[in-house]
C-alpha cells in the first residue's frame, strides 16, 4: 500500500487522470471525516454543558430540600455542621463547590474556608424570589456552570440560598476519554477510504496508461485524425493475427468494407504477399508489394513496449505513380552526385593544365571511357583566346580506360578540320553529339586513318562540348565511349554541358590567375635589379625567391635588395621588405627602391637616409588616405649599410629590419647590434647608426624575414640557425648563399625571400694616395706636381691634364672659401677618384659666368672635364669629389 501511494503521489501520477481521481477521492474522504469528528466534538461539548447544568441543579435542589439545612437556616444559626454537610455532599456528587448562603448572598459554606462570610459572586436575584438561576461563569475555579436554588420554609418564604457549581473541564474530561475512540474510528475510516481510492486509481491508471486529461483529449483527437484525416494507411494487428484498427485510407487502398476490426487478417481477402507480410510481424521499411493494380510501400514495426497489448503496426503508401518515376529519379540523383563531385574535384589548383587534367580524370570512367581536353595556346599563356576561323588547339589532357587508344597525345598542337565537331564547337559554341561514329558523318575528316583505328579500337560514340566561360570559348572537351555499349544520348548532352561549364569556370579562373601572376612577376622582375653594378668594394652573391603562388597574391611580394656604388669607391648594400603580396606590394617596393636610389645620390649617412625615406613613406600614406581602396605603406622595413673599402668601415642603420650577420674571415659569425629603428612610415622617430671595422675578407649577410620566419619556430632560433649555416670559413659568397637557402628554405617559401652576401675587399696603399695642403695658394703647385707623379706610378699619364686642372680648381676654392684643414686623396679604382676635404660645411655651387667676368668658371670646368662630381658631408666638414673613367680595366 505504501509503494502504491508513493506511485500515485508521484509528480507524473498527480498529472494523470488516475492521480487526479485519487487526490479528489482522498480529499472528499478527508472532508467527511473531519466534519464528522468536528460534529462529535461540538456535540460532546454541548452534552458536557447540559450535564453540568443538570448535575448542579440536582445537587443544589437536594441540598436545599435537606431538613438539616432548612432547620439551620430557619434558626438563623448556621453551624460548622452545615459546612461539613456541604463538603460531604460536594464530594459525593463530584461537583466543585456547594455553597449555602443567606438570602442576601452571604456565604455560610465554601470549599475554601476563607471565602465563608464573603458575598457570593454571581446572579441570585431570581433565586431570592423563589426561582432558579443557572449560569455559566468564570469564577475562582475557572469556567464553570453554577445553579442557585432557594431554600424555603413551610410558608414558602425564602430563608436561604444554595448554589452548586462544577467546572466544564471536569465534565468534559469524562467525555474527552471518548475522543481517542472517535479519532481512531475516523482514522480507520480514512485509511479504508484511501486504500480503496488507491486501488481504484491503480486500475484507472492501468487503463489510461497514466495519461492526464489534456493528453487524453489530445490522444482522442490524434486517434480521430489517424482514422479519418491521415492520407496514409494505418493497420494495427494483434499478436494473434487479428485486425485491431484500420483507418479510412487503409480501407480505401485495400478495398476493405466497414466493421472488419477483430477479424483475422487471413480472412480479409488480401493478396498473398500483403497477407504474408502482415501476419509475419517482421520489421520492414517501404517494402513495395503489389496489391491489385496498386503498388503499395508498406512499413511495419512491432509494438513490443509494455504495457501495450503487443502486435505490430503497418503503414501503407500508394507508390504506383512514384515507381514509374523511380528509374528516372535514380538517374537524376546519380547525375547530381556526379556534378557535386565535379565541383569538389575539378579546380583544386589555379593551374590551367592541371585543371584540364582533373576534368579528364574525373569524367573517366563515370561518364565516358575516354576524355580529351584541347585548349587554345593563348589560354595556356593566360591570355584571352582568339576567335580564329580555323580551330588550332593544343591537346592538354587525355585520360581513358586503356593506354593504347589511337588519339592525339597531350602536347600536340592540332589544326582541326572545319568539318570536325571540335572545329564546329570551338567556332560556334554549340555542342555536337555523334551517337554513331561508324556512320562517318564528318568527324573523321581530321584524320581518316586514325578514325578507322578508333573504330577498330571499339570507340562508337562521342560528345564534343566547348569550354565557354564569361563569353569566351577557351577550347573543346571531347567525351568518347567504347567499353560502355550504350551510346551517348540527348539526355547525356545536358550532363556534359553542366560538367564542362563547371570546368570551364575553373579553367578560366586559372587562366586569369596565370595572366595576373605573369603581370605581377613581370612587374616585380622589372623593379628588381637585373644585374648588380660593377664595383671593387665587395664581392656579391644573392638569392631571391618569390612566395609560393596562391599564398597571398600571385606569389609576388615586396622584398627587394640593391648594391649601389657610391663616390669614393664605397658601396651601399640595401635590403627592404614591404608587408603583403600582390601587385600593390610589388609597386610599393618599386617606389621605395627608386627613392633609395635617389637619396643615395645625395651621399647621406644611413641614419639620415632612412629618416628621409620615412618622411617620404609618410607623405605617400597621407596622399592615399582619401582612397579607401588603396592600402597604405605602413609595414615597410629597410636596412641600409655603407662599406668603405679604403678604411674598412661599415656604417649601418635599420628601419624596423632584421639585423645583418657579419662573418669574419676565420668563420666567426656575429650580430653587430644595429639599433632597431621604427618601421618606415611611423614618422618623427629617430634612427641610429652603427659603425664597425671589418677585416678584409669579411662577409656581410643581409636578408628579409621570409628567410627566417616560421610559424612553428621562434625567430631567434631561426636566426641562430642561419648564423650557423653561414659560419664555416673558406667558402665563396655564392656558396654561402646556397648553404643558407638549403638550411632555411628546403621547400617552396610561404613568403618572399631575399638574401645578399657581400664579401669585403680593401684598397691598399698602392691604390690610394693622400696629402695635407696648407692654406696657402702657393701650395697648389706642389700638390699638383705630387699628384702627377702618383699618376705616372699608376700608369695613368693620360689622365694627368684633367686631374691637374680639377685638383687646381678644387684646392684653390678650398683655400679661398673654406677653412682648414685641407686634404687631398686620390683613389685608383675602376675610375680615378679625386677627393678634396676641408673644414667648411658650405657646399660650392655651379654657375655660368658671363663674358665680361674674370672668375666663376672653376666648377664649370670641373664639371665639363670630370665624368661626375659631387659633395659629401662629414662630421669634420665636407668632401668635394670627382671621378674620371679610365680607359683600361680596373685593378
Amino acid at each position: 500500500m505504501h509503494q502504491l501511494l508513493l506511485r500515485m503521489w508521484s509528480r507524473r501520477g498527480i498529472r494523470s487522470v488516475a492521480g487526479q481521481m485519487f487526490v479528489l477521492q482522498v480529499a472528499v474522504v478527508l472532508v467527511l471525516v473531519a466534519a464528522a469528528v468536528l460534529a462529535l466534538l461540538l456535540q460532546s461539548r454541548g452534552d458536557a454543558e447540559r450535564e453540568a447544568q443538570n448535575r448542579t441543579l440536582a445537587v443544589a435542589s437536594s441540598v436545599a430540600s435537606s431538613p438539616t439545612v432548612r432547620q439551620a437556616l430557619a434558626d438563623g444559626r448556621p453551624s460548622a455542621a452545615l459546612q461539613q454537610q456541604a463538603e460531604e455532599t460536594r464530594k459525593r456528587s463530584h461537583v466543585d463547590f456547594v455553597v449555602v448562603m443567606s438570602p442576601t448572598g452571604i456565604r455560610y459554606t465554601h470549599p475554601t474556608p476563607a471565602q465563608i462570610g464573603q458575598h457570593y459572586i454571581g446572579s441570585i436575584t431570581a433565586a431570592q424570589h423563589g426561582g432558579i438561576v443557572t449560569e455559566t461563569t468564570v469564577g475562582t475555579l475557572g469556567p464553570s456552570v453554577r445553579t442557585v436554588v432557594p431554600v424555603t420554609d413551610a410558608k414558602d418564604k425564602v430563608i436561604g440560598l444554595v448554589s452548586a457549581g462544577i467546572t466544564i473541564h471536569q465534565v468534559s474530561s469524562a467525555a474527552g476519554r471518548q475522543v481517542p475512540l472517535v479519532l481512531g474510528a475516523a482514522g480507520l475510516v480514512l485509511a479504508a477510504a484511501t486504500g480503496g481510492s488507491a486501488l481504484i486509481g491503480r486500475r484507472l491508471s492501468h487503463q489510461t496508461h497514466g495519461l492526464g486529461p489534456v493528453q487524453m483529449t489530445r490522444m482522442y483527437e490524434h486517434h480521430d485524425a489517424v482514422l479519418h484525416s491521415v492520407r496514409e494507411g494505418v493497420l494495427i494487428v494483434d499478436p494473434r493475427g487479428r485486425l485491431l484498427l484500420a483507418n479510412d485510407e487503409a480501407r480505401r487502398l485495400l478495398g476493405f468494407a466497414a466493421d472488419l476490426e477483430g477479424r483475422p487478417v487471413a480472412e480479409l481477402g488480401l493478396d498473398p504477399g500483403a497477407e504474408q507480410l502482415l501476419l509475419s510481424g517482421r520489421a520492414t521499411t517501404d517494402e513495395v508489394i503489389e496489391v491489385g493494380d496498386r503498388l503499395l510501400a508498406i512499413s511495419q514495426r512491432p509494438m513490443a513496449r509494455p504495457p501495450g497489448p503487443g502486435g505490430w503496426v503497418a503503414t501503407l503508401r500508394d507508390t504506383t505513380e512514384l515507381s514509374a518515376l523511380m528509374g528516372r529519379v535514380e538517374v537524376v540523383q546519380e547525375r547530381l552526385r556526379l556534378l557535386y563531385d565535379a565541383g569538389i574535384r575539378i579546380g583544386t589548383t589555379l593551374d590551367v593544365t592541371r585543371t584540364a587534367e582533373e576534368l579528364a580524370e574525373f569524367s573517366v570512367p563515370g561518364f565516358a571511357d575516354y576524355t580529351t581536353v584541347d585548349l587554345a595556346d593563348a589560354v595556356l599563356r593566360g591570355e584571352e583566346p582568339n576567335r580564329m576561323p580555323a580551330a588550332e588547339l593544343r591537346r592538354v589532357a587525355l585520360r581513358g580506360v586503356r593506354l593504347d587508344v589511337p588519339l592525339y597525345p597531350p602536347g600536340v598542337l592540332i589544326h582541326f578540320d572545319p568539318a570536325t565537331p571540335q572545329a564546329s564547337g570551338f567556332g560556334t559554341g554549340q555542342m555536337v553529339l555523334e551517337a554513331d561514329l561508324a556512320a562517318f558523318s564528318g568527324w573523321q575528316a581530321q584524320d581518316p586513318d586514325r578514325a578507322r583505328r578508333l573504330l577498330a579500337h571499339g570507340v562508337h560514340s562521342m560528345i564534343t562540348a566547348p569550354l565557354r566561360a564569361r563569353g569566351a570559348i577557351l577550347g573543346v572537351v571531347t567525351f568518347w565511349r567504347s567499353k560502355e555499349p550504350t551510346p551517348f544520348t540527348e539526355e547525356d548532352l545536358s550532363l556534359a554541358e553542366e560538367l564542362v561549364a563547371r570546368a570551364a569556370v575553373s579553367i578560366d579562373n586559372a587562366r586569369r590567375f596565370t595572366r595576373e601572376h605573369t603581370m605581377a612577376v613581370t612587374l616585380q622582375r622589372s623593379l628588381l635589379p637585373h644585374a648588380l653594378p660593377e664595383q671593387n668594394a665587395v664581392d656579391v652573391a644573392h638569392r631571391y625567391l618569390p612566395a609560393e603562388a596562391g599564398l597571398g597574391g600571385f606569389g609576388v611580394g615586396g622584398d627587394w635588395f640593391d648594391v649601389i656604388p657610391l663616390p669614393g669607391a664605397r658601396v651601399a648594400i640595401v635590403v627592404g621588405d614591404v608587408v603583403g603580396h600582390g601587385l600593390h606590394a610589388a609597386a610599393t617596393m618599386g617606389q621605395l627602391r627608386t627613392a633609395v636610389h635617389n637619396l643615395s645620390t645625395l651621399d647621406l649617412p644611413p641614419d639620415e637616409l632612412l629618416w628621409h625615406l620615412d618622411e617620404l613613406v609618410t607623405r605617400i600614406d597621407q596622399d592615399r588616405d582619401g582612397d579607401p581602396e588603396t592600402p597604405t605603406l605602413t609595414g615597410a622595413t629597410c636596412l641600409y649599410a655603407i662599406y668603405d673599402p679604403v678604411s674598412g668601415r661599415c656604417t649601418m642603420a635599420s628601419g624596423g629590419h632584421l639585423e645583418p650577420i657579419l662573418v669574419h674571415p676565420d668563420g666567426r659569425a656575429r650580430l653587430p647590434g644595429v639599433p632597431a629603428g621604427p618601421p618606415l612610415g611611423l614618422g618623427g622617430l629617430p634612427y641610429e647608426k652603427t659603425e664597425v671595422l671589418l677585416p678584409e675578407g669579411s662577409s656581410i649577410v643581409v636578408y628579409t624575414d621570409g628567410l627566417v620566419e616560421d610559424r612553428h619556430h621562434d625567430i631567434d632560433e631561426r636566426i641562430e640557425r642561419l648564423r650557423r649555416a653561414v659560419e664555416p670559413a673558406g667558402r665563396t659568397p655564392d656558396q654561402m648563399c646556397q648553404a643558407a637557402m638549403d638550411a632555411m628554405v628546403p621547400g617552396p617559401p610561404r613568403d618572399d625571400v631575399a638574401l645578399v652576401v657581400a664579401r669585403t675587399r680593401l684598397l691598399d696603399d698602392k691604390h690610394t694616395a693622400s696629402w695635407e695642403v696648407p692654406s696657402d695658394p702657393a701650395a697648389v703647385a706642389g700638390v699638383r706636381a705630387a699628384a702627377a707623379e702618383q699618376l705616372r706610378d699608376w700608369g695613368l699619364e693620360e689622365e694627368t691634364f684633367t686631374l691637374e686642372l680639377t685638383l687646381s680648381e678644387l684646392v684653390t676654392n678650398a683655400i679661398r672659401h673654406a677653412t682648414g684643414p685641407i686634404g687631398v686623396r686620390l683613389i685608383h679604382d675602376r675610375s680615378l677618384i679625386c677627393e678634396v676635404s676641408d673644414g667648411s660645411s658650405v657646399s660650392p655651387h655651379l654657375r655660368r659666368a658671363t663674358t665680361m667676368e674674370e672668375g666663376g668658371r672653376g666648377l664649370f670646368l670641373v664639371a665639363q672635364f670630370a665624368d661626375s662630381w659631387g659633395t659629401r658631408y662629414t662630421s669634420a666638414g665636407k668632401v668635394i669629389w670627382t671621378e674620371q673613367r679610365l680607359g683600361h680595366a680596373a685593378p
